[in-house]
C-alpha cells in the first residue's frame, strides 16, 4: 500500500490510501504540516496508518518463515567425487544469512571457482539484485527484479558491470483453470 492522491484511491480522514506502490513523500509532506500546525491527534492518526500498512504489506507466508528458520547462517558444501580416480572436489556451496535467506552461491568444477552469485534482498525480503561473478571473480552481469502485488516477479533487467543495460526479461504468468 501507499498513500497518493489518485482517484481509484480510497480517502480515510485526509489521508488518501492506494494498494499499489509505496510512495511516502506525501506523507512526509503531511507530518510537516501536522507538525507546523501542532496537530498531534492527526499526527498519532497516520503514524498508526502507516505502521499498520507497512505492518500488512510485508507479510511473509508460516512455510516461508518455517524454512528459513531451518536455514538461518547455515552453509551447504555440495561435493563429487569421480568414479575412476576418486578424486574430490567441491562442486557447489550455498550461504544463508541469519534470516535463512540465500545470500551467496558459488559454483565449481574440478579446477576451481566457475561462477558466484551474490543475493542483495528488498525490506521486504524479496530478491531486489544479484550480481553474477566468473570465474576470476568479476562481476559479469547484475540482475535487478521488480515484482508484481500478489508478490511474483514482473520484470527482471540485466547489466553490464559498467551499469549499462542489455536486456529486460518479462514474466507471464497464466494459470490453469
Amino acid at each position: 500500500m501507499h498513500f497518493c492522491v489518485k482517484k481509484c484511491c480510497k480517502v480515510t480522514k485526509n489521508l488518501v490510501i492506494c494498494k499499489k506502490k509505496v510512495n511516502f513523500a506525501p506523507v512526509f509532506a503531511s507530518f510537516l504540516y501536522i507538525i507546523a500546525k501542532k496537530d498531534m491527534k492527526k499526527l498519532l492518526t497516520i503514524l498508526s496508518l502507516l505502521l499498520l500498512t507497512v505492518g500488512l504489506w510485508a507479510e511473509v507466508s508460516p512455510e516461508t518463515l518455517a524454512k528459513r528458520a531451518k536455514r538461518k547462517n547455515l552453509v551447504v558444501k555440495e561435493w563429487n567425487t569421480d568414479a575412476t580416480s576418486r578424486t574430490k572436489w567441491l562442486d557447489h556451496l550455498t550461504v544463508y544469512d541469519a534470516e535463512g535467506r540465500k545470500v551467496e552461491e558459488i559454483e565449481y568444477n574440478i579446477y576451481g571457482q566457475v561462477q558466484r552469485v551474490v543475493t542483495k534482498y528488498n525490506d521486504e525480503s524479496m530478491v531486489s539484485e544479484e550480481v553474477v561473478y566468473n570465474s576470476k571473480n568479476q562481476p559479469v552481469r547484475i540482475r535487478k527484479y521488480e515484482y508484481n502485488e500478489n508478490g511474483t516477479k514482473a520484470k527482471q533487467y540485466n547489466y553490464l558491470p559498467n551499469g549499462k543495460l542489455y536486456s529486460t526479461k518479462v514474466y507471464e504468468y497464466n494459470f490453469a483453470d
